[in-house]
């Protein structure tokens, strides 16, 4: 299979612009494949240790002014062009690019702010229980090049995308899913509409026999979607995939099926988590998997860490990590979940997010005790004490400079026989190495102090 790679780098000068993760694994297939007339690589930063003296290294500031003396340039997904695409000469190519090229046919790619990471992992355990041949990779921390060599004919691909991934694709999964869009990435895009853009290349670049399984509060604008669209909701009528909440349960009804969660017997929590589930239950029905099946997956699926992961108890108290929240929506979702709320930790890199939505449930909602740390903590702190003078119960408002901070006073307040959640609705850049680390550290914090 790694051949299939040779008709973009056969006799041409090869950059590889980044050398995360994913510039490693392009580098080793490359190398492997050959064929190549140089192979160079380009980096901000220089690494500490060289896999290859054959290779020039571009480092340093100005490290992207070199892409045009090249013929392809494999960007990897995190880095910024300095110019518009358009405007340089070389073909500018990625690993998922490349990847969707031999494969698209064969691949379920799936986005959106919040959720990706549960439909695609969900996704894949419920097929690979049920026996099919399937692969997950992508933006789930899985480079996709790496594993070309194990796709089969058959092999059914559950592919993670994010925003970086799919900015500048051409190609677009035969059956795609885009789970949400809310605001986020701003500090790389600059504005709500290119990423929106970004985003959109989920479908864009579908044919007219492909699908794509969209949230109905971000449904494409009429006459770009090529392919079929499956319109899908929580409690919303009229859509073409439905999860509704009803007196005798939640239920899936989709293409004259009706399929009812088996709430109490799964790890997934709250609303937002049965949409995953419902989205998850239409592209197995579309492969032609039985209810019987898709049940014996879901209740044997282990949910994500870091995403309302139930941590344990500590002197009565019950406490949850939800550092994956990094926008207003996934918090007020983890508070509406555990209802059970006493104390709720806010707070992170401020990205210039609008906290209006955040502040207006917080002000409503039951819980005790506020907790608001690090930039954007002070942030909304200081913009309702200015801003919003109807704000209920502001002595809930509780400010702490850092998470180390913030876990003490929750251990001190948070009553036993209730919750603490920490669901910053911030990223976590500049504070931890990433969110993953955050919520290691509340645990830390809370269990080994």
């Amino acid at each position: 299979m790694i051949e299939k790679i040779i008709p973009w780098i056969k006799g041409k000068r090869v950059l590889l612009l980044g050398f995360g993760r994913e510039g490693q694994s392009t580098y080793h297939v490359i190398k492997q494949a050959g064929g190549y007339a140089s192979l160079d690589i380009a980096d901000l930063a220089s690494p500490a240790q060289r896999p290859d003296e054959e290779a020039r290294w571009i480092t340093g500031p100005g490290y992207q002014s070199c892409m045009d003396d090249y013929d392809v340039v494999f960007k990897s997904p995190g880095i910024v062009l300095e110019k518009p695409i358009e405007e340089y000469r070389c073909q500018i190519l990625s690993q998922t690019e490349v990847f969707f090229q031999c494969f698209r046919d064969q691949i379920i790619g799936i986005t959106g702010t919040k959720g990706k990471s549960t439909v695609t992992s969900l996704l894949y355990h419920i097929l690979k229980n049920a026996g099919m041949d399937t692969m997950i990779l992508g933006n789930i921390g899985i480079p996709a090049l790496d594993h070309m060599e194990e796709v089969r004919p058959d092999t059914k691909i559950v592919f993670e995308l994010s925003c970086h991934q799919l900015e500048y694709m051409t190609v677009s999964p035969h059956i795609g899913i885009l789970v949400n869009i809310h605001e986020e990435h701003l500090d790389h895009y600059g504005t709500m509409e290119k990423y929106v853009a970004a985003k959109q290349n989920i479908f864009k670049n579908q044919k007219t026999d492909d699908i794509l399984i969209c949230n109905v509060q971000c449904l494409p604008e009429s006459g770009t979607c090529p392919s079929m669209l499956i319109k899908a909701g929580v409690n919303e009528p009229g859509t073409d995939l439905s999860v509704a909440e009803e007196p005798d349960g939640t239920w899936i009804r989709f293409r004259g099926r009706a399929y009812r969660i088996p709430v109490d017997e799964i790890r997934l929590l709250g609303q937002h988590n049965y949409f995953d589930i419902g989205v998850v239950y239409g592209v197995c029905a579309i492969l032609g998997m039985d209810d019987g099946a898709f049940t014996a997956g879901l209740k044997t699926y282990e949910p994500l860490p870091h995403r309302l992961q139930y941590l344990g108890e500590r002197d009565g108290v019950r406490y949850y990590d939800d550092s994956i929240s990094t926008i207003c929506d996934t918090t007020i979702q983890a508070l509406k979940t555990l209802k059970d709320t006493d104390t709720v930790l806010i707070g992170g890199m401020d990205r210039g997010i609008d906290y209006r939505e955040l502040i207006e449930y917080l002000s409503e909602c039951q819980v005790s005790h506020i907790i608001l740390m690090e930039a954007t903590g002070k942030r909304i702190y200081q913009e309702i004490y200015k801003f919003y003078p109807e704000f209920k119960d502001r002595p809930r408002l509780i400010l702490a400079e850092h998470l180390e901070d913030g876990v003490r006073r929750a251990m001190q307040i948070t009553r036993p026989g209730h919750s603490c959640v920490l669901s910053p609705a911030a990223a976590s850049y500049g504070i931890f190495k990433n969110f993953e680390e955050r919520g290691e550290v509340f645990a830390r914090l809370v269990f080994h102090s």
